[in-house]
Order: C-alpha cells, then structure tokens, then sequence
C-alpha cells in the first residue's frame, strides 16, 4: 500500500491527465468569470430597484397622507350629513304637526260655515 502509485503510469498518461486538470480548471474559471458576471448584474439590479423605491417612497407616502386626509374630510362630511339629515328629518315631523292641526281648525270653520248656512 505504501508504493506509490503514479509509478504505473506512463508519462503518456500523466500528461493527459494534466491536459485534462487544465481542461477542468479553465471550465471552472469560465464558470466563475460568468458568476461574477451575473452578480454584477444582480448587484446592479438590485441598486436600481432601491433606487426607483427611493423615487418613489416619497411619492406613495403623498398619496397616503391625501388618502388619510380625504377619508377624515369624508367622515366629517357624513357626520354633518348625518345630524342635518337628523334634524330635517324632526322639521318634517313638526311641520307635519302643524299641517294637522291647521287642518283640523280649516275642517272646523267650514262645519260651522256649513251648519250657517
């Protein structure tokens, strides 16, 4: 176990074997050079994405606090909607008391104009 074991092959052999080492390691710089490339990419991805949130944080934060806004404005004019409604609707019930008891007094002069006559 303790022989070597290079001392089988053929000189021949080794420097195939090199060839393809070096084969495998220009592959694997290949592979690596396209790696670094596609992360470039992905890091200036990423760069323009935080840029374009950045642009428009402030744009959407605008919108929010018009939003927010125009919803208090909204509610404040239902509830004043909402007490004038209430408050016609008690003027309607009170006129209504007075339509009645004008008609009663206009039936009870025209009783008594009708037992005249």
């Amino acid at each position: 176990m303790s022989e070597e074991v290079t001392r089988d092959f053929s000189s021949g052999d080794l420097q195939g074997i090199h060839a393809r080492f070096d084969s495998m390691n220009a592959r694997f710089d290949s592979v690596d050079g396209r790696l670094e490339g596609l992360d470039g990419r992905l890091t200036a991805l990423e760069d323009k994405v935080d840029r374009r949130l950045q642009e428009t944080r402030s744009i959407w934060e605008q919108v929010l606090a018009k939003l927010e806004s125009l919803e208090m404005e909204t509610r404040k004019g239902f509830r004043k909607l909402e007490r004038q409604m209430g408050q016609l609707a008690v003027d309607v019930i009170e006129v209504r008391g007075y339509q009645q008891d004008l008609e009663k007094r206009v039936d009870k002069i025209e009783d008594e104009r009708a037992q005249r006559s």
